[in-house]
């Protein structure tokens, strides 16, 4: 719906304005949101069955947290980082906000293939082809989401923490944004509805894990990604995952003093690169024989549970456990393309394929569990579900039920598959994943340029760059038959979780009747393609093959 504004493009007012003398009726909401965690990085079981990866790190606080949840087994993001955090913000499907990358730090400064950031300006992205690319990236909203209008390369939008904001809620930002770049309005928590902003900057990483190296505020090692609003911790061994939560819990002691219902949105840094080890937990999984990066990441995995473990005991602490709702999520799947994480490379999200950058399962499934006390359908739900859900599941768990937008949400509410009560989404709708670049400096076969479908057990992955040349008989005349069998995918996901046969020629109905799909949701859309080199146009979209 594409209705007026009513909220306010701008938050930009002292603590007072977000006090609330009323008594609390609003139910309190945690979003507990990790980064580059995947799917098998826990013992809790998401999938059919336990997977061997799931056993390999200590994870009993989101276990704990399972046994009283709804865990979504069928759950998805983006590929990459900005445009889940985009699309939980505004409601919008990445495709249709067109921030289908990770927002640089530099302003109108495109991130593909660089890292994005300080070295912006030194590093040519892959997006300027190289001799021999076939393709290129398109013009995206590269400066990410805006509260006002008319700000180039971005997508307006009213926030849903505004919302929450008017409703009486107080507003609680911790850990990374990564919403919009240096020098917009969006990149400022604030302006989109926060009371209270802890180290949300335009960063999409942490310069340093460690308290004594100042989390990378020193002249030395300074640039856009240092950690900010830290300070208490500089020179201690404080790990930047257990200072966020240390100053999550004093946050809260404002709200809960006022009897006022509060929004916390507790966005780890972990598990993120660098890959540096939590001391805490590290020696034990090294003892266990793992490699250093393995165990560097493991400590950061048990570090991300232990501050859920806080955060749980404290709510338990406080007396207000049954009346705060939890959501556990991922922002992408699992990075497994990292040497830093040790293993071997593209095989970290097992049995899930490939991961994060990528459409293929293992970079967008990703958990998702959600506890409402008291009201909660504890176990599996296999229905899909995807990240613009939680703009208008989160606006019906506070009892926001009659907003408006500036912004077309795709979302829908999953409360009812949390609840049982209500209708939720069907199992057989359409869910769209849009990746239109190059993810690194050097070739990804199966994560540069793809978009996917997802309808009920089918998903079709478009492989643009095949599709390009399957249509191009005069520059690919001897590899055009072979780019047009690997351009459409087919996979059955019941039967086939890791995306191992593709049998798009054993089912051509179900693959043009994906392809269709999939290409209808991108021109309604108005979904930018990465652009042919050769021509200069736009990569044909699925149904035009």
């Amino acid at each position: 719906m594409k209705i007026k504004h009513l909220a306010g493009a701008a938050a930009l007012l002292p603590l007072a304005a977000c006090s609330n003398k009323a008594v609390q009726q609003q139910p309190n909401i945690v979003f507990f949101l990790v980064d580059d965690f995947g799917w098998v990085d826990s013992s809790v079981q998401y999938g059919e069955e336990l997977y061997p990866y799931n056993l390999r790190f200590n994870t009993p606080n989101m276990q704990r947290l399972s046994e009283r949840s709804t865990v979504f087994g069928n759950a998805y993001a983006c590929a990459v980082s900005t445009p889940t955090r985009t699309s939980i913000m505004t409601g919008m499907n990445a495709a249709h906000t067109r921030i289908t990358n990770w927002t640089s730090a530099v302003r109108d400064t495109p991130s593909d293939a660089t890292g994005g950031g300080f070295w912006m300006a030194e590093h040519k992205g892959s997006g300027d082809a190289a001799e021999g690319d076939v393709l290129s990236r398109p013009e995206w909203n590269m400066n990410g989401i805006s509260p006002v209008p008319g700000v180039p390369y971005t997508q307006y939008a009213n926030s849903l923490v505004q919302y929450l904001k008017d409703a009486g809620y107080f507003t609680i930002h911790v850990g990374k944004a990564h919403w919009a770049s240096a020098g917009t309005p969006g990149v400022n928590a604030y302006n989109h509805g926060f009371c209270v902003n802890i180290a949300g900057t335009m960063a999409g990483m942490p310069r340093d894990y460690s308290g004594l190296k100042n989390y990378g505020n020193t002249k030395e090692r300074w640039n856009d990604f240092a950690v900010q609003n830290l300070v208490e911790y500089y020179g201690t061994d404080t790990h930047l995952t257990d200072a966020l939560t240390s100053e999550a819990l004093k946050a809260l002691d404002y709200p809960i003093r006022h009897n006022q219902p509060f929004y916390l949105y507790m966005a780890s840094y972990a598990t993120h690169t660098p890959i540096q080890p939590d001391e805490r937990f590290a020696q034990k999984y090294r003892d266990a024989g793992m490699d250093e990066g393995q165990a560097a990441y493991a400590s950061l995995v048990e570090g991300v549970d232990a501050s859920l473990g806080r955060l749980l005991d404290f709510l338990d602490e406080k007396g207000i456990a049954d009346n705060t709702i939890i959501i556990f999520m991922t922002d992408n799947g699992g990075n497994s393309e990292n040497a830093q994480k040790g293993g071997v490379p593209h095989t970290q999200n097992k049995p899930l394929r490939e991961g994060k950058g990528s459409n293929y399962e293992g970079g967008i499934r990703v958990p998702l569990m959600i506890c409402y006390p008291g009201k909660t359908q504890v176990g599996r739900c296999g229905v899909p579900v995807i990240c613009e859900d939680m703009f208008p599941t989160i606006l019906d768990m506070a009892g926001v039920r009659s907003w408006t937008a500036v912004q077309d949400v795709d979302g829908q509410s999953i409360l009812p598959l949390v609840t049982g009560v209500g209708d939720g989404p069907s199992p057989e709708r359409p869910l769209v994943f849009h990746y239109p670049h190059k993810w690194k400096p050097y070739d990804l076969e199966d994560i540069d340029f793809l978009s996917a479908v997802r309808v009920g057990d089918w998903k079709l992955v478009y492989r643009i760059k095949e599709g390009v040349v399957a249509c191009n008989e005069r520059l690919y005349p001897d590899t055009r038959n072979t780019a047009r069998a690997k351009a459409l995918e087919l996979y059955n996901l019941r039967e086939d979780i890791g995306e191992e046969h593709n049998v798009a020629a054993e089912h051509p109905d179900i693959t043009q009747r994906l392809a269709k799909t999939l290409s209808d949701k991108l021109r309604g859309w108005n979904a930018t393609m990465p652009i042919v080199v050769s021509t200069g146009k736009p990569a044909p979209l699925p149904d035009e093959l």
